[in-house]
């Protein structure tokens, strides 16, 4: 093990040239805060069933110094930045239902059970199936495509990893991960 010393610092005085630093980032800082000093009301639009706004519309961000980054400037998912998680549901919902129903789903459709594969989770630590991945969308949980996309990778992770390339398992994974892709790209949730 070794440490490499870079030849333009002078370590001797590294702890009173952080401690300059310091100073300028709070003078700089206090300059900030100085030139802006009006204070906005909070915002009331939670209060009224609200579930999220459009970072932009939050008063007094550009005056200081917020700018949308290229991310925020994207429209290509207009699902998911959508303020109807209703919308977002419904989409996700006919997705998972056209998988469930697919014929090789069939490996999928509830959790392994340990009875029959004693060592599963021994090999597997974070299981997923899409009987769970139903419950969780009736309850609400995927606020996001990226979760109810990280789930059902999962899935198909977890299948490969716990089976072999040259099993009837394996091969339904790689199956229905590309019927699921399809699926997503078909309402214009799939940007990869």
């Amino acid at each position: 093990m070794h440490c490499e010393l870079h030849p333009s610092l002078i370590y001797t005085q590294f702890s009173s040239v952080i401690r300059k630093q310091k100073e300028i980032v709070k003078e700089l800082i206090t300059q900030r805060q100085q030139e802006v000093q009006k204070v906005h009301p909070g915002l009331t639009c939670f209060k009224e069933g609200v579930r999220s706004i459009p970072i932009e519309s939050i008063p007094g961000l550009r005056e200081v110094g917020w700018r949308p980054t290229f991310r925020a400037q994207r429209t290509a998912r207009p699902l998911e930045e959508s303020a109807d998680p209703d919308k977002l549901a419904n989409s996700l919902s006919g997705v998972l239902l056209a998988v469930r129903q697919h014929t090789a789903a069939w490996p999928f459709l509830k959790p392994v059970n340990q009875v029959e594969v004693p060592d599963y989770y021994d090999h597997i630590k974070y299981p997923m199936d899409l009987k769970t991945m139903t419950e969780r969308l009736k309850n609400k949980y995927y606020v996001t495509r990226r979760l109810f996309m990280a789930d059902m990778a999962r899935i198909f992770t977890n299948c490969r990893l716990y089976n072999s390339p040259e099993t009837e398992y394996y091969r339904c994974a790689n199956t229905l991960e590309r019927y699921f892709q399809t699926k997503m790209k078909e309402i214009g949730l799939w940007d990869k």
